[in-house]
């Protein structure tokens, strides 16, 4: 902005006088700006009130395990998984940890269990340094001659879904290590030399490679460890090594098999030995492996494969069952294996941890009632006006602060949007839930009901008659799941009878997503676009296919923010324009002065003469 001096030819602060008539001016773009900052003030507070929606959701369905965010992604989950819905006891926790999901049927079962089931593993039988240099480099530690010597050998992984292996290649003192993993080669070391290489660190490369096997040099009693990582037979684990080790006098050294002695051989593998048996006692061996108490060398080059042992257990009269893993689930129980040994389970319903799970969702549902009750009837102050830069400047930071909660609250007073979410919400809770079975369709029937209406609320908190639900838990347990958590069978395609066969606690979701959308439609996602995803992965594709992202507050705010634009051009125009009429002023002012100087100059020469 060019710097004006006015003023000198008429003696009037022109600079002043400028800058009253723009205040006077500027007065209507303020009020323009003022407008445009309540709507973003809305926009925001709809954008509070969605987080909340959505947070209630998120919140209430980890809450009964419909979800599981431990990965740091929420996964939904099925009723079916629910494990607070029914109870399992053992008998002897040092046999296994049990625990029932929602359709484990009632009843006591005796469980046997014969063998874990457990991974691979084998160990140096003694120490392996040739040298006395337990933990040095590679070369010193097995006296290797980095010009002569060539280690050159594999271990290969296979699981039920693909097959893997680390190779480790040295050759003339330089070292190679190389990933394959479904015919691809990945190279995880290359040219380092043999004299920078320890034992353990060939360790850390193989764990590197992620193949499924685990390998660890423990230097304090000169051991190598080697173990899948997975446990069940299926598993397995080989060998092969191109090793060739040379003596002093340059000549290849041989195995007892006058075979060229292998790297790998100096490790001094061994395992427990794995046995095929007959687990039915029909005379026949059987294709399933028992681990024995006998030690034997892991072999190389044969292509034996090596792999971890299966649980063995009877289930009831379920006899000889195998499984990969000590964790697994049987008839919706859920076993973490300990020991062997025998144990007695009880399943049956979890009467406490229901009641705890619904009363804990009761009081997370009227929390949010109180939230949108005290929202809805928030006083407006009128009067309170967004502040302009220049009133803020006038006042302490504490002065704005006040002001500008007053001048947001009751921007939500009384909304439609966020009204008729509460009330969709409040709705599908009393309506009968069709396609049950059981004894119970409406929730008053399990004691859920609302408080009596009181003046000044919107209604519809909820409260529970605990033995009237407890005697529904004992009456109809299916009956009572199904009410709340009933899923629309897959034939059913209209939304309103998917809405109607859905149980109560999905239905009250189901009516807060569609109210929430309408939200985002009006006022856009904010900052909250993860959020809603995680609450429905395609919560927001309407407002990005058909709104392109833009609502409609925020539509409005980009027409203020344009007029705004225009209008600080016009003010631009115009103080330029109250310069020109003063800058003439002065100008004609100065020309006036200058001939009456020269005037009164003429006078004054005339009369001397």
């Amino acid at each position: 902005m060019p710097i004006r001096i006015g003023g000198l030819a008429s003696g009037m602060d022109i600079d002043k006088i400028v800058s009253d008539l723009m205040k006077a001016e500027r007065t209507r773009v303020d009020s323009v700006a003022q407008e445009k900052t309540l709507l973003e003030w809305t926009r925001d507070a709809y954008t509070d009130v969605n987080k909340l929606f959505a947070e209630f959701i998120l919140k209430t369905r980890e809450s009964f395990g419909l979800t599981d965010s431990s990965s740091g992604s929420v996964v939904n989950k099925s009723v079916s998984s629910l494990k607070w819905l029914k109870s399992a006891v053992t008998t002897n926790t040092g046999i296994a940890d049990v625990s029932a999901r929602a359709n484990a049927v009632t009843g006591s079962y005796e469980l046997n269990v014969t063998q874990l089931a457990a991974n691979w593993s084998a160990a140096s039988s003694g120490g392996i340094s040739e040298t006395g240099k337990a933990g040095s480099n590679l070369a010193e530690q097995f006296g290797l001659d980095a010009t002569n010597d060539k280690i050159d050998f594999t271990i290969t992984a296979k699981s039920s879904t693909n097959e893997q292996a680390v190779n480790v290649k040295i050759a003339n003192g330089e070292v190679t290590i190389t990933k394959t993993i479904d015919g691809k080669d990945e190279t995880l070391l290359d040219g380092k030399n043999i004299s920078n290489l320890s034992l353990k660190d060939i360790a850390d490369q193989i764990n590197k490679a992620d193949i499924g096997v685990t390998a660890s040099y423990d230097a304090s009693i000169d051991r190598f460890f080697l173990q899948t990582d997975q446990t069940g037979a299926g598993n397995t684990v080989s060998f092969t090594d191109e090793s060739a080790m040379h003596d002093a006098d340059g000549n290849l050294i041989l195995d007892s098999e006058g075979k060229p002695l292998t790297f790998l051989s100096k490790l001094k593998l061994q395992c427990y030995r794995d046995e095929k048996f007959d687990i039915d006692g029909d005379g026949t061996v059987d294709n399933v492996l028992r681990r024995t108490t006998d030690l034997e060398s892991v072999e190389i080059n044969t292509g034996k494969p090596y792999s971890g042992v299966d649980a063995i257990l009877d289930f009831g009269a379920a006899q000889n069952i195998t499984q990969s893993s000590n964790q697994f689930t049987i008839n919706n129980i859920d076993f973490d294996l300990k020991s062997v040994g025998s144990t007695t389970i009880k399943v049956d319903a979890d009467e406490d941890a229901i009641v705890k799970k619904i009363t804990e969702f009761k009081d997370q549902y009227n929390e949010l009632i109180d939230k949108m009750d005290e929202l809805l009837g928030e006083e407006r102050y009128k009067d309170y006006l967004p502040l302009t830069d220049e009133q803020k400047a006038d006042m302490s930071d504490k002065e704005v602060e006040l002001w500008e909660e007053k001048a947001k609250s009751g921007l939500l007073r009384n909304d439609s949007l966020v009204s008729k979410v509460m009330r969709s919400a409040r709705s599908g809770l009393y309506e009968k839930v069709e396609g049950i079975e059981g004894s119970f369709d409406q929730l008053t029937e399990i004691g859920i009901s609302t408080e009596r209406y009181t003046s000044g609320s919107m209604g519809g908190r909820l409260e529970i008659d605990e033995t009237k639900l407890r005697e529904a838990i004992r009456e109809d347990l299916d009956s009572v799941t199904e009410l709340l958590f009933k899923q629309p069978d897959a034939g059913i395609t209209g939304d309103e009878e998917k809405r109607k066969n859905t149980g109560l606690v999905g239905r009250m979701y189901g009516d807060m997503l569609s109210g929430m959308k309408d939200i985002i439609t009006k006022a856009g996602p904010g900052k909250d676009a993860k959020l809603y995803r995680n609450v429905n992965s395609t919560m927001l594709l309407d407002f990005v296919t058909e709104h392109s992202s833009i609502s409609m507050l925020d539509e409005s705010i980009m027409d203020y923010e344009e007029k705004l634009y225009n209008m600080e051009l016009r003010l631009t125009d115009k103080e330029e324009s109250y310069w020109k009429k003063f800058t003439a002023m002065e100008t004609a002012l100065n020309k006036m002065y200058s001939q009456s100087n020269a005037l009164a100059q003429q006078l004054g020469i005339s009369s001397n003469s």
